[in-house]
Parts: C-alpha cells; sequence; structure tokens
C-alpha cells in the first residue's frame, strides 16, 4: 500500500484515508491504483462489513487531480487515457464492492475528489465541508462519474449549473439537495461516522450487497428486468445464513445476529 493512502481496519470497519494533506489530498498517479487496492481488499476480507473513505487532516477530503504533480512528471499527456487507466477503475470498485461505503466528508472535495465521494453510497458530511464541480474553470469537462452520478442525485438542471459554472454547494446545501445523508459540526463527525458503522458492522452484509447492485442496476433497466433481477437475487439471500438467522430471531422474538454471510 502506498503512503499516499493509509489503510486500516477495525471492529468490522475498513477505513481507507487519502494521505496528502500538504497538498489537499489531491491525487498522484500512485493514488488511484492505492485507493482501488484498497478498497478491493476490503471487499476481500470476510472480516469487513464496512468501508470508510476520507481524507487526511481537517481541510480536505481531496481536491481532485494534482495538476501540477502531474504536468512536472509526464508533461503533456492523453487525459482520456488518465481517466480510462488510473480514475475509472477507482471509481467502479467503489460501485462493485459488495460492501456499504461510507464517505466522510471532512473538507473540500473538489473535480475527480467530489466524483470520489458521489461514488460512495453514503455520504456523511462536517458542516464546514464543500463540494465543487471544478472542471470548468481549467477548460475541461466532468471525468471520475460525476456526469452519471450527479443529475441522477440533484436532477439535470441543478447539474447543469454546478458543473457549468462552479457552484460550490456547502455541506448543508448538498444535504437539501440530497447529497449528503447527514451533516454534523466537525467534532461530531467521528461519531456520526460511528453511528453508521455501528449499524453496518451488525447488518446482514450479504442482504446489503445484492441491494446495492439491484439499486444501481434499476438506472438502466425496466421493470420487468428489475422484477427478474429481484426474484434471481431473493433466491440468493433465502440461502444465507443471515435469513436463517433472521427468521429464528423473529420466531424466537430476540434481536438477530447476522454474520454478514
Amino acid at each position: 500500500m502506498s503512503e499516499t493512502i493509509l489503510y486500516t481496519t477495525a471492529d468490522g470497519v475498513a477505513t481507507i484515508t487519502l494521505n496528502r494533506p500538504e497538498r489537499y489530498n489531491a491525487f498522484i498517479s500512485e493514488m488511484n491504483g492505492a485507493l482501488t487496492d484498497a478498497v478491493k481488499k476490503a471487499g476481500k476480507d470476510p472480516a469487513v462489513r464496512v468501508v470508510v473513505i476520507t481524507g487526511s487532516g481537517d481541510k480536505a477530503f481531496c481536491s481532485g487531480q494534482d495538476v501540477k504533480d502531474e504536468a512536472d512528471k509526464t508533461g503533456a499527456r492523453n487525459l482520456g487515457d488518465s481517466v480510462r487507466k488510473r480514475y475509472n477503475p477507482m471509481i467502479l470498485a467503489i460501485r462493485n464492492v459488495e460492501k456499504p461505503v461510507i464517505c466522510r466528508l471532512n473538507g473540500v472535495a473538489a473535480g475527480a475528489g467530489c466524483s470520489l465521494a458521489l461514488a460512495c453510497d453514503l455520504m456523511i458530511a462536517s458542516d464546514n465541508a464543500t463540494l465543487i464541480e471544478i472542471f470548468i474553470n481549467i477548460g475541461l469537462v466532468l471525468d471520475s462519474g460525476s456526469s452519471y452520478f450527479l443529475p441522477r442525485i440533484v436532477g439535470s438542471q441543478r447539474a447543469f449549473e454546478m458543473c457549468t459554472m462552479a457552484k460550490k454547494l456547502t455541506a448543508k446545501e448538498a444535504a437539501d439537495w440530497g447529497i449528503a445523508n447527514k451533516v454534523v459540526p466537525p467534532h461530531l463527525l467521528d461519531e456520526a461516522v460511528r453511528e453508521y458503522t455501528n449499524y453496518f458492522v451488525n447488518a446482514p452484509t450479504r442482504s446489503i450487497g445484492l441491494i446495492k447492485k439491484m439499486l444501481y442496476k434499476s438506472h438502466q433497466s425496466d421493470l420487468e428486468t428489475m422484477l427478474d433481477l429481484e426474484a434471481y437475487y431473493q433466491e440468493i439471500a433465502g440461502a444465507s445464513a443471515d435469513y436463517k438467522e433472521g427468521v429464528a430471531a423473529f420466531n424466537e422474538k430476540r434481536k438477530p445476529l447476522f454474520i454478514g454471510k
């Protein structure tokens, strides 16, 4: 694991921290691959029930691509290749991992950093955090999934305003627009995140992974396709240990002890 990405696990929670606070946790080439690897590692670890992605320090979650660093290293480059090789695998890893991924939004999320935050399943934000699609300010377009995520969350008109005018959203506005699930003062951020992780580490992880796949599949599917998919995934869930435990706990009038399998 690169020093630019910190990976820790404790009590069923994998925490992935972008670790370049001196550059507002901006991406350099090694970070994208390291983050992708960290998400996949968490996905394969049966002890991990929920993933948290955050940034080092209290100023930035991620300020996007470190343009200065990349220009110094490679000079002229094909930006399309950079997006395909570095950013797309990272976003797909988050979407494809069959475990809940929480964005702990501790500060500014800009450009690809905003895309990264949007790719997570839930967002818990400090009230001093902001989100901005800053690509337009340097004559670029959205990447890393923002053109997919943003209009689905906020609608096309708000997405157009945010992306073409580099409108900066406060954490409160992000909550009002349906982007952030919860906004709290900075000193309560960890406590708020723990409320969610405490739930997920005791929840039926296999079912949550299937629900995640179903919800994202529905964006490109019609009703008949989703009805078939629901039946298929229900058959899988019905064969799980957690389903048997859930039924037993219901009949015995006790709290279920889900093991995530």
